[in-house]
């Protein structure tokens, strides 16, 4: 990161600081900026200052009003990658994009092999681990700890009048043309630059098969300790 002014770099260097000294008076909250307080302190109120002026909605924040006006208006999408032609209307989903080429995973789990490119990811995959059940089959109640597996099971139990698309290079099942798309390019387009394994010299130009082979090294026990006979796959 790089800035041209001196009060940006100080603000930048607050983000990488785990202290909050700025609390909310409505509840336990706390945050690193009086920005930050200021805006939460509006979801409280209802308070949305920053008005779209080409239509009658307002929001609690300028970055909410900069991505409404490019989802509902504008139609920009200024984040481009520049590997394949994918653009973005916001910079964290061209992160995440990115990490798509690059095969980074920079939230890891702390009780499995796990890791994820986001982190609302890592959080659902944690419900793995509590056994929360928050998504619920409206045909027969059935529940489930995440939203894809409820919607494999709405397919498979209750899909006669669903629309189902079968992905030609593996078992997934989709209800929507587009989330098929969106499925093909985010595990079976070719990747310029292979990613890597690290665990092992593998490298992969397909999602798919690299998520596939990394399930091969989720139960091995790599690290042994010095001292005694214990071995651990973390």
């Amino acid at each position: 990161f790089t800035a041209a002014k001196l009060s940006s770099l100080r603000r930048h260097l607050k983000t990488h600081s785990d202290e909050k000294r700025h609390v909310c008076h409505l509840c336990p909250k706390a945050f690193r900026t009086a920005t930050l307080l200021h805006n939460h302190v509006n979801t409280h109120t209802g308070n949305k200052p920053h008005k779209c002026s080409e239509c009658d909605t307002a929001f609690v924040t300028r970055g909410e009003l900069s991505r409404h006006r490019r989802y509902k208006h504008t139609l920009e999408k200024p984040f481009k990658c520049t590997v394949c032609e994918y653009s973005s209307v916001e910079a964290s989903k061209m992160r995440r994009h990115v990490r798509s080429h690059t095969g980074e995973r920079p939230y890891p789990c702390d009780l499995c092999s796990y890791a994820s490119k986001d982190a609302y990811k890592l959080k659902r995959h944690m419900l793995t681990h509590t056994g929360e059940k928050r998504y619920e089959c409206y045909v027969c109640q059935a529940r489930f700890t995440q939203s894809g597996t409820m919607k494999i099971h709405m397919l498979q139990k209750h899909g006669e009048n669903v629309p189902k698309h079968q992905c030609p290079h593996c078992s997934t099942l989709l209800s929507r043309k587009s989330d098929l798309g969106v499925h093909l390019r985010n595990l079976h387009s070719y990747m310029e630059e292979a990613v890597k394994c690290r665990d092992c010299e593998a490298a992969f130009h397909e999602r798919y098969a690299f998520l596939q082979h990394r399930k091969t090294h989720r139960n091995e026990k790599r690290f042994k300790c010095a001292q005694c006979s214990c071995t651990c796959n973390q």
